[in-house]
């Protein structure tokens, strides 16, 4: 199938599962995830409709940049950002969606107040407790979000997380119920300057659980584009590196 036809799909998909639990399918947010994909075929996939772009190498995804920044498209960051690298995310990304420590925070908003701006973000989640997924714990993350919200240069949108790699739906499913339930506790607390417009979960494999679960933004990539060549721990790597 093309990728104009690919994209058709997984928004058909995207729709009939938010019908089925009550939404919207337009409330429905797809990153389309574009990891080792060629600009061309990005290029490709926007004018069949796709408009978010979600790279997870900043080398990566200021190369691309610079040839497609003249396509109407957004470009979110949704890997790990490396503290060393928070400038250049900047340079290119509308919304981060894997804030997950305060380093990181002071890192960009240091960057953002010397370029007079503020950027939208989404706090990172370890909902699996896995040691080798990034993201906050969940115990900590009502206390990290309050202090995220002092840095008036951060606009923290909502929560993003990465369900367990398992074909253990209870599982997976379980990932989900999690971050929903922090968003709900979040929104509960009314933190100053907090908002929770988005919950940033599921990919191609687990996309539709996780909008029966809550998500209003899904990062898919392998669905639209086909399998990749490099596998995912290049991109999630198995041992944190910088924190």
């Amino acid at each position: 199938m093309s990728i104009k036809e690919n994209l058709e799909k997984v928004k058909q998909n995207i729709a009939n599962t938010a019908l089925k639990v009550g939404k919207k399918p337009e409330d429905i947010i797809l990153v389309m995830a574009t990891k080792t994909v060629d600009v061309d075929r990005i290029r490709e996939a926007i004018q069949a409709g796709g408009n978010i772009i979600g790279e997870n190498k900043i080398q990566e995804a200021l190369k691309k940049y610079q040839e497609l920044k003249d396509e109407k498209a957004e470009w979110h960051f949704i890997g790990h950002l490396q503290t060393n690298k928070a400038k250049d995310a900047l340079k290119f990304a509308n919304m981060i969606h894997s804030v997950d420590r305060l380093p990181l925070v002071e890192k960009l908003d240091q960057r953002l107040l010397q370029e007079g701006r503020s950027l939208d973000i989404l706090l990172q989640v370890n909902t699996s407790h896995e040691e080798s997924k990034y993201g906050v714990e969940p115990e900590k993350a009502i206390s990290f979000a309050k202090q995220v919200a002092k840095y008036d240069t951060l606009n923290i949108r909502g929560l993003m997380t990465i369900g367990l790699f398992t074909k253990d739906e209870v599982k997976i499913r379980k990932c989900f119920k999690v971050l929903k339930e922090l968003h709900d506790q979040i929104l509960k607390e009314s933190i100053d300057r907090v908002q929770m417009n988005y919950l940033s979960m599921g990919m191609t494999n687990d996309y539709q659980i996780a909008i029966e679960e809550g998500a209003n933004m899904v990062r898919i990539g392998t669905a639209i584009f086909g399998a990749r060549n490099t596998p995912d721990a290049y991109y999630w790597p198995s041992e944190k590196t910088d924190r």
